[in-house]
Parts: C-alpha cells; sequence; structure tokens
C-alpha cells in the first residue's frame, strides 16, 4: 500500500462534541463535532440506496480485477461485520445508485480535512479519533483518547492483490473523492502513533467507509 503523506497545519480551537442516541439507519448513533455530523460506526449495508444488491465478492482474483462496486467482510469472515463493518471498494463508493442510507453521505476528502484540522492537526487529531484502549487496537494504541466521539477502529484492508492484511493496527477510510483516474482519497489512523495521515490509493482496494448527515 501507498501511504502518501500531506500536511495539514491548523491551530487548536474549541472543540464542540456531543454524541446523540437518535438511530441513524443503520442503528448506529452519531457524533456532532466540528459543525458536521457522523455515524459513530463503519458503513455495513449491502445495497445501494436505491435497494440494488452490491456483490459480494470473496474470490482475490476477482476482486482485484473489478471495475464496479463490491463488499467483502475481513478474511470473508462475517463475525468481522457487527464490529468492523464491511470493506468496500472505491467504485461502490462512486456508484450514481447511492453507497450511503438515505439522509447521509459519504465522508468528502474535504469533510475530512476540516474535521483533523477542527481536532488540532494531522499529528495529534488520529488520536484523537482513535477508539481508547486495546479490545480492538494494538497496543501501544499511541495516543488514543477518541475525545472525538468518532470510535475510529482498526479494520485493516483489502490489499492489492485481494489479500486482507492490518486488523488492529490501521484505520482505512475511504473518501468520496478520486485522486486521478487508478486512486482515490483516503485516511488513515495507526496503531503505533496519534497522527492522521492522508493519501492516495488504488481505487480497487477495499476500505472501511464513515458517512456524514446531510
Amino acid at each position: 500500500m501507498r501511504f502518501i503523506l500531506i500536511s495539514i497545519f491548523a491551530i487548536t480551537g474549541l472543540i464542540a462534541c456531543t454524541k446523540t442516541t437518535t438511530p441513524t439507519p443503520q442503528n448506529s448513533t452519531t457524533v456532532s463535532i466540528c459543525n458536521q455530523v457522523w455515524m459513530t460506526k463503519n458503513l455495513d449495508v449491502a445495497t445501494y440506496r436505491n435497494g440494488d444488491s452490491i456483490p459480494q465478492v470473496t474470490d482475490p482474483t476477482q476482486w482485484v480485477n473489478l471495475t464496479t462496486g463490491a463488499w467483502c467482510y475481513y478474511n470473508n469472515n462475517p463475525i468481522n461485520g457487527p464490529i468492523y463493518g464491511k470493506l468496500y471498494n472505491w467504485y461502490a463508493v462512486n456508484d450514481p445508485r447511492g453507497l450511503a442510507p438515505v439522509g447521509y453521505h459519504v465522508s468528502t476528502d474535504s469533510e475530512w480535512t476540516s474535521l483533523v484540522s477542527c481536532l488540532g492537526g494531522d499529528s495529534i487529531a488520529g488520536g484523537k479519533l482513535k477508539e481508547a484502549g486495546f479490545m480492538h487496537w494494538l497496543s501501544p494504541n499511541t495516543a488514543a483518547t477518541n475525545s472525538s466521539g468518532i470510535t475510529g477502529l482498526p479494520a485493516g484492508c483489502r490489499d492489492f492483490d485481494g489479500s486482507f492484511n492490518y486488523i488492529s493496527s490501521y484505520a482505512i477510510w475511504w473518501s468520496a473523492n478520486e485522486a486521478d483516474t487508478t486512486t482515490a482519497w483516503a485516511h488513515n489512523l495507526y496503531y503505533n502513533d496519534g497522527i492522521h495521515l492522508r493519501f492516495s490509493d488504488l481505487k480497487t482496494l477495499g476500505f472501511s467507509i464513515r458517512c456524514l448527515k446531510d
């Protein structure tokens, strides 16, 4: 995987953070922070907004050759779904039928950038976005406080060869924006530091999704 660091410098300000218990369409709570309302769980849907099914693709060779939307569980194991949500390729994100439930949208690159800036910038925002403790993250889970309420979990990814990697060590989310014809922007947290990382990678990879309220 290719992680391309783009530094974002910001002045840390006061952060308004309010958790709600209003169910979302996937029975997740939301958190209001930095003038945004985020789901507190990764997306876990198997249909587009219009009800059409999104194919579940388990075969690694088929996965890496896709140019249309698909999802999978990490290690193709359904037990990971309720915890980490599903992994999606970027073609599912970009499908015109809509991946996010009604009233929500897949987080854009600029929305991620705004959130991270509000949380103090790349160098410290990662810790504020990660779930604290070691229930899901590897030790030392550096700087993790989850003061944002986002509760970022290390769901890992489906890699360039269709294999599964990095569960418990990386949280990786697609944004809704492509970088070029073959890559799209994504956002990453790591167990061994408190940094947020913005990078671009192949659209065929399988990453998590976070949605915001429209």
